[in-house]
């Protein structure tokens, strides 16, 4: 990789309540802030990542026959590798390496450093990785889970203009506390959003880099509202499709009462795909909800974590609220759908 620039010295950064300590530059990282180099020097990184050499590590996966590998002969080791952008190697949740492929883009090697390796290795740590973004209402989180395109981001970028706080995008960590409340630690300032939602949220596109340099989805700073402290998670939203809603939530000529859970009503002359609807979710259900939206949950039983996953997942859902959040099939609804939640976890009520 021609445009790799050695880092003579590994810069901290923080995200996910680590301490990373990498010679790669992180900018999308914010620097871990220290008195003094003093201070620096005895504070020893949960985790280092350094370059790694590329034919070596694309030998290893070779000899396993895969493009993903796992071994936990002399610790635990996982490999992988995205094409025509580099191979990753996690060494017990703790180092990682990344060896780009010839001519890869840059941004494109951090982007899935900071995205499926990051992903992966919160796993190997036994912290729970949620897709979603999870914003800070009255000092606990709520987190957005979804399927990709389901307007997670968009939604917390709605949040986050309403003047509530931001604390993760795309991956949302939570980790149980010494009392076995969850809490979520946050990545990093910054969020991907498409043209389409800056231009519904009033931003202009042109202020920002777009991500890979070859589509509609920009980086976009967060700093000045983003929560940098662990929060409390209190409640998730499973953000539904409006394709996909009504068939997944309601039997044929019935919808949700809007925040009475489970119950149902006859079909009224507004139709449903034209509300918000909210709908809490039963114990099984939100354990459904935090399995299948958990990120990179195809790397678990690579990983041997299916137990554990079902253990942690099942903590999690017992002590939070979740809901279902079915949105109106057109238009740009992300304001009156942030202004819904503040509501719901203001007063325990929608206005739809």
């Amino acid at each position: 990789m021609n445009d790799r620039i050695p880092a003579l010295r590994a810069s901290v950064y923080r995200a996910f309540g680590l301490r990373i300590s990498s010679r790669i530059p992180l900018p999308e990282l914010p620097l871990f802030g220290v008195q003094s180099a003093v201070e620096a020097a005895q504070m020893a990184p949960d985790v280092e990542i350094d370059w790694g050499d590329y034919p070596r590590l694309m030998k290893e996966l070779e000899d396993c026959g895969s493009n993903f590998a796992y071994s936990r002969g002399g610790g635990r080791r996982f490999l992988f590798l995205i094409p025509e952008t580099a191979v990753y190697a996690i060494e017990d949740g703790r180092r990682i390496a990344v060896a780009p492929a010839a001519g890869a883009d840059p941004e494109k090697v951090r982007v899935y450093l900071l995205g499926t390796c990051l992903g992966a290795l919160l796993l190997m740590r036994r912290v729970l990785p949620l897709h979603g973004s999870a914003v800070v209402i009255d000092g606990k989180a709520y987190a957005f889970l979804g399927d990709s395109g389901a307007g997670k981001s968009t939604l917390a970028a709605a949040c986050a203009a309403m003047g509530h706080r931001l604390a993760s995008d795309d991956v949302v960590a939570v980790a149980l506390d010494g009392a076995g409340a969850p809490v979520v630690y946050p990545s990093y300032p910054q969020q991907k959003l498409w043209r389409e939602s800056l231009e519904g949220l009033g931003m202009e596109g042109e202020e920002y880099r777009p991500i890979y340099r070859e589509t509609e989805k920009f980086a976009v700073p967060s700093a000045r509202r983003f929560s940098a402290e662990p929060v409390p998670l209190a409640g998730v939203f499973e953000l539904a499709k409006p394709e996909a809603a009504a068939s997944e939530a309601s039997p044929p000529g019935l919808t949700p009462n809007s925040g009475v859970p489970g119950s149902m009503k006859p079909d009224s002359p507004e139709p449903s795909e034209r509300k918000i609807a909210l709908t809490s979710l039963s114990g099984f259900e939100q354990l459904r909800v935090l399995m299948k939206h958990t990120y990179r949950n195809r790397l678990i039983p690579r990983l041997g974590l299916e137990g554990w996953h079902f253990r942690t997942s099942a903590a999690v859902a017992a002590r939070i609220e979740a809901c279902r959040l079915q949105r109106p099939r057109t238009g740009f609804t992300a304001p009156a759908l942030a202004k819904s939640i503040e509501q719901y976890v203001k007063k325990g009520a929608i206005q739809a």
